[in-house]
C-alpha cells in the first residue's frame, strides 16, 4: 500500500531559497530537531496515508478535478509552529495571499475523496510549508524566541501553477518522494 500525499510545490526558486536559509538558521539554534530536506519542502495540501492500490483510480479522478482551478501567486509569509510557539512540535512557513484559495482546492479535493478509504484530517487545514519537527526538549526557549521574532518575515511569491500526488517512501534516512500525477491548473484568472 503506497503511502501518499497531495502537494503544492514552491515554484520560485527564490522563494525556495529563502525558506532553507531560515530552516538552516533554525537547525544550528541548538535544538534537537529534523529538518525537512531541500527537496522534499513543499505544502500539503492533503494528506492520504497507507492507500490501498485499488483506490488510486479513484484518487486521480479527484486530484484531476482540481485542474479547473485557475494558477495563482501564492505570498509566502511568516514563521509558525504547531501546535504553538511556546510549545514548538512543527515550525512552519505560512501562506498569507493565496491561502484561500489553497482552502478552497483543499475543500474541493476533500469531496473528490468523500467515501473512499484514505487518512482524514483531525484538524481544521491551515496552509503551511514544514520546514523542520523538534525531537527534543532543549533550547525550546530559543527556537520559540526565533519564532516570534520572525512572525512576518517575508519569504516571496511563488506562482502555483500545477498540484502533485505524491508517493512517499519511509526510509530510515527520512523519507524519499516521488510525484505519481501532476495536474496542471488552468490559465490564471
Amino acid at each position: 500500500m503506497p503511502r501518499l500525499f497531495v502537494a503544492v510545490e514552491i515554484e520560485d526558486s527564490s522563494t525556495l531559497s529563502r525558506i532553507i536559509g531560515v530552516r538552516d538558521r533554525i537547525s544550528g539554534l541548538g535544538v534537537d530537531l529534523k529538518p525537512v530536506e531541500d527537496e522534499n519542502i513543499h505544502l500539503t495540501l492533503r494528506f492520504l496515508g497507507d492507500v490501498e492500490d485499488s483506490l488510486i483510480p479513484s484518487i486521480y479522478r479527484a486530484v484531476d478535478e482540481l485542474s479547473s482551478f485557475g494558477s495563482f501567486v501564492m505570498r509566502v509569509r511568516g514563521l509558525g509552529a504547531f501546535p504553538n510557539t511556546k510549545n514548538p512540535r512543527v515550525v512552519w512557513v505560512g501562506v498569507a495571499d493565496g491561502s484561500e484559495i489553497l482552502r478552497s482546492m483543499r475543500s474541493a479535493l476533500d469531496r473528490g475523496l468523500r467515501g473512499l478509504r484514505v487518512h482524514e484530517d483531525e484538524h481544521a487545514f491551515h496552509p503551511h510549508i514544514t520546514i523542520a519537527r523538534v525531537r527534543g526538549r532543549s533550547n525550546l526557549d530559543i527556537l520559540s524566541r526565533y519564532i516570534e521574532e520572525n512572525i512576518d518575515l517575508e519569504f516571496g511569491l511563488s506562482p502555483v501553477t500545477k498540484v502533485v500526488l505524491k508517493k512517499s517512501t519511509l526510509t530510515p534516512r527520512g523519507p524519499i518522494y516521488s510525484d505519481l500525477r501532476v495536474v496542471a491548473l488552468s490559465s490564471p484568472r
